[in-house]
């Protein structure tokens, strides 16, 4: 499973954050950090999601009052 968080239009809300240990507050610009993501294109970011947390990263991605966090199965599927 892999998430792919946008983070230009991440609006700062934060719910990511209380569901998903992998994203974490940045009060210095008002968004969220994927942590140990790598930047596939410009403020476009994708991690690879533990088998243990793939529930906590598609709850993340559902609170997302802006759909900034996509969630995409083995086969490259969307699932969230």
């Amino acid at each position: 499973m892999r998430v792919k968080f946008d983070r230009d239009t991440c609006v700062g809300m934060f719910q990511c954050v209380a569901e998903w240990d992998a994203f974490e507050k940045d009060l210095n610009d008002g968004k969220a950090d994927l942590r140990g993501s790598e930047e596939e294109e410009e403020d476009v970011f994708v991690v690879d999601v533990p088998d243990d947390e793939e529930f906590d990263a598609k709850f993340a991605a559902r609170v997302c009052p802006v759909d900034a966090i996509e969630v995409y199965d083995d086969d490259g599927e969307q699932v969230v």
